[in-house]
């Protein structure tokens, strides 16, 4: 089976960029409430498909959990039980970690689909990281780091829960989005640590300790992304969908956010003249520059052209590219340098 573990694992790593990708449609959408409770949607393992599916029904079998919609409010089932004709509040306790009580069918089954996406994704990593005991006298970082992947899966569902039950609170989604980068991190590193053979690649210190300060500016500017979507988040519901006045009144973090893409392309342009002038052999700093240009180009759409459709999301989502393929570029730089020392 450990033939299977990177394959698997590459499994892994592309199902958890569809929860990325996924997650960022549901803020593009401003779906995040499409299901107010969690790990069910309204009570249900499958969502309702129409709001009649939420209100009070007569002489009805409810399930204990199950959510209607009453008065504006949410109502849970106590227990399992027969309906009357009219509604018994005492078979009902109403939803206390938020007050958020409508329904929107899309916004529904988008989250639906991003929490189904998230448990896909654990499947694969369970799978992982059985085999991976396999390579425990051989590395046992990997059998270590695999077992971490999956708490950290665990992890990032409760965190899920919490940013649901505390109606998006803007800090909880920051942590939800960068527990994501780590356990993309994580799986990189199965990925790498696992492979039987290399390319001819040179280590080269100055370049390892800058792609580290890219790979953080990374970190701080997808931060800063968050929060700048949180201040789009709020106009949308201050002002509705008038995209030309969302950014009129920009925050700090705004300007700090775009001062900041100056810095990354600078830096991330030396690393990519470093490795073709010293023929380091890292031939993923075209992609690097790639996502980069991509991301130049979403931010000025967003900002400039009153963000088209899809800019959003993946303005997001490459910037999550960007973060994993420096990591892999410094997982390769890295193994350099410790085999070159080992010989020496």
């Amino acid at each position: 089976m450990k033939k299977h573990f990177r394959t698997i694992a590459k499994t892994a790593l592309i199902l958890v960029y569809l929860v990325i990708i996924a997650g960022a449609v549901v803020r593009m959408t401003g779906s995040g409430m499409g299901c107010p409770d969690w790990p069910k949607c309204f009570g249900y393992y499958i969502p309702p498909t129409h709001a009649s599916e939420l209100e009070f029904k007569p002489n009805h079998n409810y399930k204990k959990g199950i959510v209607i919609i009453r008065n504006e409010a949410l109502l849970v089932a106590e227990k399992d039980f027969l309906s009357s004709e009219s509604i018994n509040l005492n078979n009902w306790e109403t939803y206390t970690k938020h007050d958020y009580a409508k329904y929107n069918p899309i916004h529904t089954w988008v989250e639906y689909i991003n929490r189904l996406c998230g448990a896909l994704s654990g499947i694969p990593i369970l799978i992982f990281t059985i085999i991976s005991f396999g390579y425990w006298r051989k590395n046992k970082w990997i059998t270590i780091l695999s077992i971490l992947t999956v708490f950290g899966m665990a992890f990032q569902a409760w965190l899920g829960k919490t940013v649901v039950d505390s109606n998006l609170a803007p800090y909880k989604i920051t942590i939800h989005m960068v527990m994501a980068l780590v356990i993309v991190a994580f799986i990189l590193y199965l990925i790498y640590a696992s492979k039987t053979t290399f390319k001819k690649q040179i280590s080269d210190s100055k370049f390892r300790n800058i792609l580290l300060f890219a790979i953080l500016l990374t970190l701080i500017q997808t931060v800063l992304g968050t929060q700048v979507r949180q201040h789009v988040d709020e106009q949308v519901k201050a002002i509705g969908y008038i995209k030309e006045l969302w950014l009129q009144n920009p925050t700090l973090q705004f300007y700090i956010h775009r001062t900041f893409s100056f810095l990354v392309f600078f830096t991330n342009a030396w690393l990519y003249i470093r490795n073709k002038r010293l023929n380091l052999g890292y031939n993923k700093m075209n992609l690097v520059i790639i996502c980069i240009v991509f991301e130049v180009i979403s931010g000025i759409a967003m900002y400039y052209f009153d963000f088209p459709f899809l800019s959003q999301p993946l303005h997001l989502v490459i910037a999550t590219i960007l973060f994993g393929i420096q990591f892999y570029v410094y997982l390769e730089n890295r193994h350099k340098s410790i085999f070159i020392s080992k010989n020496i």
